[in-house]
């Protein structure tokens, strides 16, 4: 009788879950939706975060807000999503990082990977090489001898350990064979303002935080790490013209929520995410900004997950090549 009982329990449970799923995704969302954002406000992912969250809240018809929680290289904002509650109401938007943390980090409070459900691509985002304005290089091949030359003497700004700036600095020291002083900074923010200023010598970050101020002539725009020109920035050549042949390198960006999220949530905000980046307006900002929104096809649970792990596989050797870990 009471293994009857049980039994009995057993399929009312699952009767219920098979019932409560479809009223979930129907009533979803009936509260706002926060996005965490991992690094300060004002940077290129807050940038892409903020018009993503406001045109993804148009077809959610509900508020979608941005949280800044920065700080360790991206991963307190990533710890934070992966141990909310997995109910679609805290999400995250990371770049690239997201693929580099696995190697750079040793010991995290978190799974990096095993933490997170994918919900989407958003945009890969081509990287810009920039100098302060009186730095003596007119161009790029002008730079290499440069930097070269005088390695001692300059140095790399950055937004901090595992931030786009940061892993890009990489590969460009990397492909001149020398090994620069890097100053990292808590966000790109302040860092740019000490490119601008010239308290910094160099930067490479995305176009989404240096083509207003190259449009402006606040620093020295040497290269994009794109296959092609930007439409934003035609003037600018690509790495590949400049002289370093090969060094292409875009970062990109991800929503996720945490591991566990039903199923049925996942689908609907990458139904949002998909709507949000067909929006017009946001089209528009992003061109201005010199990116684009990925295809369709891309902004899904399934391609983003395929993505993300090759990205990790290959990131991984480039990292423990150079040495340097977070922790």
């Amino acid at each position: 009788m009471l293994r009857l009982n049980r039994r009995i329990f057993a399929s009312v449970l699952a009767l219920s879950a098979a019932f409560a799923a479809p009223a979930m995704a129907q009533s979803y969302p009936s509260r706002p939706i926060t996005v965490i954002v991992p690094f300060a406000a004002g940077g290129p992912t807050d940038t892409v975060a903020r018009l993503v969250a406001e045109a993804m809240g148009r077809d959610l018809s509900g508020s979608v807000v941005v949280e800044n929680v920065g700080g360790a290289g991206g991963t307190l904002g990533a710890q934070r999503t992966a141990q909310a509650r997995p109910d679609g109401y805290t999400l995250l938007i990371h770049h690239i990082g997201m693929s580099t943390i696995p190697t750079l980090y040793r010991r995290l409070a978190y799974d990096p990977v095993g933490g997170f459900e994918p919900v989407g691509l958003i945009t890969e985002v081509p990287m810009t090489i920039i100098g302060k304005r009186n730095l003596p290089a007119n161009n790029l091949q002008e730079l290499v001898t440069l930097v070269r030359r005088e390695r001692q003497n300059i140095n790399l700004a950055n937004a901090g350990v595992g931030a786009a700036s940061h892993l890009c600095g990489l590969l460009f020291q990397s492909a001149l064979g020398v090994q620069l002083t890097t100053v990292p900074y808590r966000g790109t923010g302040p860092a740019m303002n000490d490119l601008v200023g010239g308290t910094v010598d160099l930067m490479c970050d995305q176009t989404t935080n240096t083509t207003e101020q190259i449009r402006a002539n606040s620093v020295r725009a040497y290269a994009v790490t794109t296959p092609t020109r930007l439409a934003s920035l035609p003037d600018l050549p690509t790495a590949n013209e400049a002289g370093m042949p090969g060094f292409e390198v875009s970062i990109w960006h991800g929503l996720y929520a945490p591991k566990g999220t039903p199923t049925e949530v996942i689908t609907r905000l990458s139904r949002a995410l998909q709507f949000a980046l067909r929006d017009p307006g946001l089209v528009r900002r992003f061109q201005d900004l010199g990116t684009e929104p990925v295809a369709q096809e891309r902004a899904t649970p399934d391609a983003h997950r395929a993505f993300w792990a090759a990205d990790v596989a290959r990131w991984r050797p480039v990292i423990q090549a150079a040495g340097q870990f977070a922790d």
